[in-house]
């Protein structure tokens, strides 16, 4: 998890109580969502199948309103679950085998309660540090003695992780743990066995400085009032005669129709806790199109098909649409349809048409030997921004922005257009792969020349901290969604006067017996959803 987004998880941290007598934990975590937890761990000491459906209706809430689920204890449940974490203790397993099987971008937390424990205890795969019981305790029968403000301060000085106080925090004292430097405080009894239960959860929320939820989002449940909602406000176009709302889109005539498909999958191509759902809808509609821009065709219309979870809210749904709007209107084509269905994973299927040009469909069997490979704009940008996500590394902002927000090259399509350049790829696996790509469709092999590419500075920084080799992410990274493109280099100087930003990066040669003559070791192609 980023340091930054964690500092912020921190700060009103929620632990459910399964002893609670009178208040069921999906309940508490409603109340405490609805005040501001800032994050909920979810803690069961009994648990066994039956509790699958209380542990994942908590998930799902969590998820829906966007605060960070972590299991306690059971690193394979919070595996099974998808958990943002997993919080340990001193006799639970090692970290290091939760950061193992939940990865680089889980959060994972551990127990602490003197300095001794402090100093025996392998920090290098835990995020931060649960500190305490800092005063007396009614959760845990077995607690520990209170270490008290004093014990806690201690423990914050000697640790060089955000420390989280924990045990007997209420709201008449939380702010003094804050003082002594806590990143946060965690909260069990003083909420679910509270007379009031929601108003302790609000003087909690006010202590630690949050505010409470105008509104708690829930899990989507109506397929028909979701669509009915999505679809008063859609973009139009003006082809579009008929849209959404009948069983089919009537367009008006399309000249040399274009078409295309993309899909978009959750966890594979995009993370929620890296983009918000607005952003993603609005990438996924600029890769969709990308491939129409690299076709010389102009976006007509789009159809999105939802797979939604039972963990995915009207909200999101909403925000997700928000971004495809935003992605469309900026071309001025139309959401034709779509299709809205349950599932386990969320995923978007996008199906684009697009209004293909009068004279040229460039394509990937346009080469020839002979023929220069160019480069429309910088490349491996994306793909270090998406090495910096998952190394949550969120110095290289300008990275990280290039994989968040692509942009269709709609512009520099129109002047290779301009140029009758017949063969053409958008590149969204990789120069190494989409070259590959070119000279298998064309019969012909190519060789690289990379002399010519301008390496950008920030691109050079990221792989000098990470000792990584800059040629390497050029040829091997992906979704940069720059064009790719072969031509005579007569031509190339041509459209090189009209976009100054076009590199070559190789030649077209006869077929040698290999498609890519000179590829360094180590190079592949880029794969969606895995480094």
């Amino acid at each position: 998890m980023l340091l930054e987004r964690l500092q912020k998880a921190l700060r009103f941290y929620f632990i459910t109580d399964d002893g609670a007598p009178d208040l069921p934990p999906v309940e508490q975590v409603r109340i405490a969502i609805a005040a501001g937890a800032t994050v909920i761990q979810y803690r069961n000491k009994a648990f066994s199948a039956r509790f699958l459906q209380e542990v994942t209706a908590i998930r799902d809430i969590c998820k829906c309103n966007a605060v960070p689920f972590l299991v306690n204890d059971n690193i394979l449940l919070a595996k099974a679950l998808g958990a943002d974490g997993v919080h340990l203790g001193q006799d639970d397993d090692d970290p290091a085998l939760a950061r193992d099987i939940l990865g680089p971008q889980a959060a994972v937390g551990l127990s602490v309660s003197s300095v001794s424990e402090l100093e025996k205890s392998d920090l290098s795969p835990c995020d931060y540090i649960g500190a305490g019981p800092v005063f007396d305790t009614r959760t845990k029968a077995d607690a520990k003695a209170a270490i008290g403000l004093a014990g806690l301060e201690v423990l914050i000085k000697s640790s060089l992780r955000p420390v989280v106080a924990i045990g007997g925090i209420d709201p008449a004292n939380a702010k003094a743990c804050f003082i002594r430097g806590a990143a946060g405080v965690a909260v069990i009894s003083a909420l679910t066995r509270a007379e009031n239960p929601l108003q302790i959860a609000l003087k909690l929320s006010s202590a630690c400085g949050c505010q409470p939820r105008t509104s708690l989002a829930s899990p989507w449940q109506d397929e028909f009032v979701l669509i009915d909602k999505l679809i008063k406000h859609t973009p139009t176009g003006p082809y579009l005669k008929i849209g959404p709302g009948d069983d089919a889109c009537l367009l008006e005539a399309v000249t040399n129709p274009v078409i295309t498909t993309d899909t978009q999958r959750e966890g594979v191509h995009f993370r929620f806790d890296w983009q918000t759902p607005a952003e993603v809808g609005e990438k996924a509609v600029e890769i969709t199109f990308s491939d129409l821009a690299a076709s010389y065709a102009v976006p007509v219309a789009l159809f999105v098909n939802l797979a939604l979870p039972a963990y995915i809210s009207d909200n999101t749904v909403a925000a997700l649409y928000k971004g495809i709007n935003k992605a469309l209107e900026k071309y001025g084509a139309a959401l034709g349809g779509g299709n809205i269905s349950a599932a386990d994973q969320l995923s978007l299927d996008l199906f684009a048409v697009g209004r293909g040009h009068d004279a040229v469909f460039p394509a990937r069997s346009g080469a020839l030997p002979g023929y220069g490979l160019y480069c429309t704009g910088p490349l491996g940008l994306a793909r270090a921004g998406l090495e910096s996500l998952l190394r949550n590394d969120p110095a290289f902002k300008s990275l990280i922005a290039k994989f968040k927000f692509p942009s269709a090259r709609f512009d520099a399509a129109r002047i290779l257009a301009q140029n009758n350049v017949g063969c053409v790829i958008d590149i969204s696996d990789g120069l190494a792969g989409d070259a590959r790509h070119i000279a298998a469709a064309s019969g012909l092999s190519i060789e690289f020349d990379l002399s010519g590419c301008v390496l950008d500075p920030g691109l050079i920084s990221f792989c000098k901290k990470y000792h990584l080799k800059p040629e390497k992410m050029v040829l091997s990274g992906g979704e940069d969604y720059e064009l790719l493109f072969a031509c005579p280099p007569e031509i190339f100087d041509h459209v090189k006067n009209a976009l100054p930003e076009a590199y070559p990066v190789g030649r077209c040669l006869d077929f040698q017996g290999t498609h890519l003559v000179n590829l360094p070791a180590g190079v592949a192609s880029f794969q969606h959803g895995k480094r």
